[in-house]
C-alpha cells in the first residue's frame, strides 16, 4: 500500500499547491512504497513567508531563550519515544541498516537536549572600550529564517546537525529534504506541533533542486542556507545564496585517508578499515575510501582485509544480521558500477567484489559487492573521486611523510584516520593532516558535543558542539553615550 506524506507549513499539515505528487521506492526491492508532495516555487513562497512571519510578528519571536529550549527538550523526548518508528521509515527511505538508523535516531534526543540547554546560555560581553564616557556591549542576534537542506544518505541526523542549533540561536527554518528520503523527516516534522513549537517555526517544501532549489537559496527573506551534500552542488548552493549575500554553511564531500602504519595493532585497524567504508555501503561524506598502507605491511593488511569484508552479509536491511545494505538509488547504484570499471581500466587490481550479486534474494534490490582495489596510486580516479558507495582503494606507503603527503593530496579535506601505537607519531599526524577531524585509533565517531565540518573543499562551517550555535548568530554592538551633552558632531567620536 502506498503511503502519503504532507509538507508542514504554518503549523498544518499540507500537499502541494498544484496537487501533484512523486513517488519514493524502497532500495531493498525497488518497489514504490510512498508518495511525496511535489511542490513548486509557489510552495517555496508560501513556507518562506510563513517562517518569516513567525521569525518577526509570531510568538516565537518573543520567547525567551530559556522558553525555547524547553521546547526543544520536549521535542527531543518525542523523537525517543518515536524512535523506532521513525528509523523504519528512514530504513524504507534509504536502505541503510535498521540497526544504524535505529542508533542515529535513538541519538537524536540528545543533540535536541544539548541545545536545548545552551539556547539561554548565549552571552554578550561588556567591551573595555578606549573611548571616555562610553558604555559598550555586545550581544547575539539569531540570522533569521534559515534554509535546511539535506541529503539522502541519513536524513534526520544531518537535518538535526543544523535545526537544533539554528533553533536555540532563535531563528526558524525552512527544510529541503532530498527528493529521494523526504518521508522521515516529513513524519518527524509533524511532532513540532505537539511539542508546541509556535506555527511557522519550522516548515518544509519538497521536491526537485532543479525546480525549486534556486527559489529556495536567493529567496529575498532567506537570511542563510545550511546544506549538506555534493559539492558541485555546493558550489551551486554558494553561488546562488552569494547573490544576496546570504550566510551559508555547507558540508560537501570528501575522500577521506584511513591510515595504517606497520606500529598499529593490525586486527583494530583492519575492523576501521572495514567501518570507515563498508558500513553504510560507503554511502557516507566521511568514508574513509582510501586506505593507506605503510609498504612493510600491505600484502598482510590487503589480504586481512579482503577476507573480512568478503564474510559481510548483504540483504534486507530490517534484518539484524545483515551487515551491507542497498546502494539508495538506482542512479547511485550505476554511478558506483561505472567507477569500479573506469578503477579496472586504469590499472587497479580487484581483490573483491566488482559487481552486483548474483544471489536471487537481492536481484531486485539496488545492491553492490563490498568492493576492494589494490595497486592504486593516488593519481587514479578512484583515489581522486567521491564514489559514495562501497568501494575501497589501497595505496601503499613509505613511510611518515609519504602518508601525509598522499593523504593530503586531494581537494577535500573532511575526516582522516590513523592508527598506530605511537603517541608521538599520532599527534604529529593529528597536526599535519588537512582534515576537519582526525580520528586516532577509531573511524566514524561523532557527538553532538564534538564540532564536525571541512576543510578544503569538503565546506565551510561547523556543526555540532558550542561551535554550531554561533553559525546562526550575528553580533550587535551597541554603544551607550555617558557623558553630558554632545561635542563636536563633524568629528568622529
Amino acid at each position: 500500500m502506498t503511503e502519503r506524506f504532507l509538507n508542514i507549513v504554518n503549523g498544518a499539515p499540507v500537499a502541494s499547491g498544484s496537487g501533484h505528487w512523486f513517488d519514493s521506492a524502497n532500495p531493498y526491492d525497488g518497489k514504490v512504497w510512498s508518495q511525496i508532495p511535489h511542490c513548486d516555487t509557489a510552495d517555496v513562497n508560501a513556507a518562506v513567508a510563513s517562517a518569516h512571519a513567525a521569525y518577526n510578528t509570531g510568538p516565537w519571536a518573543t520567547m525567551t531563550a530559556t522558553q525555547r529550549g524547553k521546547l526543544l527538550r520536549r521535542l527531543g523526548d518525542l523523537i525517543a519515544r518515536d524512535a523506532e518508528k521513525l528509523a523504519q521509515l528512514e530504513v524504507r527511505d534509504n536502505g541503510k541498516l535498521y540497526a544504524e538508523m535505529l542508533g542515529q535516531v535513538k541519538y537524536l534526543p540528545e543533540y535536541y537536549h544539548y541545545f536545548g540547554g545552551l539556547a539561554d546560555k548565549i552571552e554578550g560581553s561588556v567591551l573595555p572600550t578606549d573611548k571616555p564616557e562610553m558604555f559598550s556591549y555586545t550581544k547575539h542576534e539569531p540570522l533569521g529564517v534559515v534554509v535546511c537542506i539535506t541529503p539522502w544518505n541519513s536524513p534526520l541526523l544531518l537535518l538535526t546537525w543544523k535545526l537544533a542549533a539554528l533553533l536555540a540561536a532563535g531563528n526558524t527554518a525552512v527544510i529541503k529534504p532530498s527528493e529521494i528520503t523526504s518521508a522521515a523527516t516529513l513524519a518527524f516534522l509533524a511532532l513540532f506541533k505537539e511539542a508546541g513549537f509556535p506555527d511557522g517555526v519550522v516548515n518544509s517544501v519538497t521536491g526537485f533542486g532543479h525546480e525549486i532549489g534556486a527559489a529556495l537559496v536567493e529567496h529575498p527573506q532567506v537570511a542563510k542556507v545550511a546544506f549538506t551534500g555534493g559539492d558541485a552542488t555546493g558550489r551551486a548552493v554558494y553561488q546562488g545564496a552569494a547573490k544576496g549575500l546570504k550566510h551559508v554553511s555547507l558540508e560537501l564531500g570528501g575522500k577521506s585517508p584511513n591510515i595504517i602504519f606497520d606500529d598499529a595493532n593490525l586486527d583494530d585497524a583492519v575492523k576501521g578499515a572495514i567501518s570507515g567504508i563498508f558500513a553504510a555501503s560507503g554511502q557516507t561524506c566521511i568514508a574513509g575510501s582510501r586506505l593507506l598502507v605503510q609498504r612493510s605491511v600491505y600484502d598482510e593488511v590487503s589480504e586481512r582485509v579482503t577476507a573480512f569484508a568478503a564474510t559481510a552479509q548483504l540483504g534486507d536491511p530490517m534484518q539484524a544480521s545483515t551487515q551491507v545494505g542497498p546502494i539508495t538509488t538506482r542512479p547511485q547504484r550505476q554511478k558506483v558500477l561505472d567507477y569500479i570499471e573506469i578503477a579496472k581500466n586504469e590499472g587497479a587490481r580487484c581483490l573483491l567484489g566488482g559487481k552486483t550479486p548474483e544471489a536471487a534474494d537481492l536481484a531486485e534490490g539496488w545492491f553492490v559487492e563490498p568492493t576492494i582495489f589494490a595497486d592504486v596510486s593516488n593519481d587514479m580516479r578512484i583515489a581522486r573521486e567521491e564514489v559514495f558507495g562501497p568501494v575501497l582503494s589501497i595505496i601503499p606507503f613509505e613511510d611518515e611523510a609519504d602518508a601525509i603527503r598522499i593523504a593530503n593530496d586531494t581537494i577535500y579535506g573532511l575526516a582522516a584516520g590513523v592508527w598506530t601505537t605511537s603517541m608521538r607519531r599520532a599527534i604529529r599526524m593529528a597536526d599535519a593532516l588537512k582534515a576537519g577531524t582526525v580520528w586516532v585509533n577509531t573511524y566514524r565517531a561523532v557527538s553532538v558535543m564534538a564540532p564536525f565540518g571541512g576543510m578544503k573543499q569538503s565546506g565551510i562551517g561547523r556543526e555540532n558542539g558550542q561551535e554550531a550555535i554561533r553559525e546562526f548568530l550575528q553580533t550587535k554592538c551597541v554603544w551607550l553615550n555617558l557623558a553630558d551633552g554632545v561635542p563636536n558632531p563633524f568629528v568622529m567620536r
